[in-house]
């Protein structure tokens, strides 16, 4: 996919690196020159194992780095304005209202002295300010409705703890859209839920999405979610992106070894979970990764090339590209 023209786009993230400093040693490049957009009302899936890189991007995206972290080239597009260049002050402005951020585990996000409407009136006095009290209240209903939650006048009283994780979560999307955002970053929103809760996580978010049109960066470790949600899909591997491509074309056709490797592991109502096949050996330490493709010491197609240098993340088919000397399934058939 190229990424030359950004017209269409709600947000366009360009060879962003981000990096974090380490004693004694040269800053560890965390995300290693990445690029890709979201348009209004797409779903673009960020899919990688832990230390990929994926979670910082959604930091770097917010403008929510921590240790010392620092964008270090790249810049971040939302709607043409340059993010990176903006002061923390309009970066805050953005939050919220522009773009929000549901996370991993609620419990962590929500206050727990706090009951839950005002905790989502709190989110609405910052974003829309002219509100009476009343008008505030009736929006609180509102939220909570739409995230789907049942007897939302009676919720809306609960503490956090009593509530299920499923329920949090609804409550953290429902502060998510109070200000209406454009663009809604959910990372790993589904990790800490049963398979059921999180089937019916995924299909909010969708209905959301769909409902209204808003752009969608989700962030996950587990490939069997995003065929249900994603529009596109970026993998990541220890930084970079290793392929890019529409949902279909992903599972249809994979072109990189890792993100096979992805699918060889991934457990299907088929397959027996003795019988599934773990891509062997860990992800590289980020701050020291191989040389050339870091995917070579794991990988079944790696050859001395691979060694050689980074690969370019170079076009297959349309809107489908890979890191790869060897895409695709007839990758075996190079010489050793």
């Amino acid at each position: 996919m190229t990424h030359d023209s950004h017209q269409d786009a709600l947000l366009s993230v360009n060879h962003l690196v981000t990096q974090f400093p380490a004693k004694g040693k040269k800053n560890i490049t965390v995300v290693d020159d990445i690029s890709f957009d979201v348009k209004p009302g797409e779903i673009v899936a960020i899919v990688g194992e832990s230390g990929s890189g994926k979670s910082i991007t959604s930091q770097s995206i917010m403008g929510l780095l921590k240790s010392g972290g620092t964008i270090a080239n790249g810049e971040i597009l939302y709607q043409g304005h340059n993010l990176v260049e903006m002061s923390k002050k309009e970066r805050r402005k953005l939050r919220g209202k522009e773009m929000s951020m549901i996370f991993q585990e609620p419990m962590s996000s929500l206050n727990p002295m706090l009951r839950v409407k005002t905790q989502i009136a709190e989110a609405l006095k910052i974003h829309v300010p002219k509100q009476s009290p009343k008008e505030r209240m009736e929006k609180v209903i509102e939220l909570l409705k739409q995230v789907e939650i049942p007897n939302a006048e009676t919720v809306a009283t609960y503490f956090p703890h009593q509530l299920s994780g499923g329920m949090r979560q609804r409550v953290m999307i429902a502060i998510a859209l109070a200000g209406e955002p454009n663009l809604l970053i959910a990372d790993e929103p589904t990790t800490a839920l049963d398979v059921t809760t999180q089937a019916q996580i995924l299909a909010l978010i969708k209905d959301l999405n769909s409902r209204n049109g808003t752009g969608v960066i989700f962030i996950t470790h587990d490939l069997s979610v995003v065929a249900d949600i994603a529009d596109r899909v970026l993998v990541m591997y220890a930084g970079k992106i290793v392929e890019e491509a529409t949902v279909y074309d992903l599972f249809e056709n994979p072109q990189h070894p890792y993100t096979m490797g992805l699918m060889k592991a991934m457990p299907t109502l088929e397959t027996q979970s003795d019988l599934l096949d773990p891509i062997p050996g860990n992800a590289p330490d980020i701050a020291n990764k191989p040389k050339g493709c870091p995917f070579h010491p794991r990988c079944p197609l790696a050859t001395e090339k691979c060694v050689e240098k980074i690969p370019e993340l170079n076009p297959i088919l349309n809107d489908h590209s890979a890191r790869c000397i060897y895409p695709g399934k007839g990758g075996n058939n190079h010489e050793q």
